[in-house]
């Protein structure tokens, strides 16, 4: 098990977790919403292909629609 910051809340999950299965995890599944790890945004296209590493950090953003 490795730790992460999710929103500035400590999570932890299995090693060599993959962002997209870490975001099926938290209950994220396939909504629309943006994700930074270390302060980089992660394109979409790359969510099953990034490995999440200890002590990584996880910025995710929901857009917010209004007027």
């Amino acid at each position: 098990m490795i730790n992460v910051s999710l929103n500035n809340e400590a999570a932890e999950i299995p090693d060599q977790t993959l962002l997209s299965e870490a975001l099926a995890q938290w209950d994220y599944g396939e909504q629309k919403l943006a994700v930074a790890i270390n302060g980089e945004f992660v394109p979409r296209s790359r969510y099953g292909e990034v490995a999440l590493r200890e002590g990584d950090r996880l910025d995710i953003v929901k857009p917010v629609g209004g007027g």
